[in-house]
């Protein structure tokens, strides 16, 4: 079974990076950006850094960066499928899937 372009759609609309994130590392904020030591890797100081206005996040350490489905699909080691059932749930969206 395979998830509909309609769900995909629905959970890019609706998840907040920051929401998503926070769920992982305690973020701080500093300007228009949130900061936090990177979850991927081992640091000090902070690196990590998300934005919550163009709705992605990167590590100025190890390189790793994308969106909300991205964060999910590298924290968690699954794949688009998976990630997009994760955060469906997280938001309350229906998931549409079809042969």
């Amino acid at each position: 079974m395979a998830i509909s372009n309609q769900t995909t759609d629905k959970v890019r609309e609706r998840v907040d990076i920051e929401e998503v994130v926070n769920d992982y590392v305690t973020l701080k904020r500093k300007g228009q950006n949130l900061w936090a030591c990177c979850p991927f890797h081992q640091e000090k100081s902070p690196s990590f850094s998300v934005s919550p206005a163009k709705q992605i996040y990167k590590c100025f350490g190890c390189g790793k960066a994308g969106d909300p489905i991205q964060f999910i699909m590298d924290i968690e080691g699954v794949g688009f499928p998976e990630a997009i059932k994760h955060l469906a749930t997280k938001y309350g969206i229906e998931i549409e899937e079809f042969c």
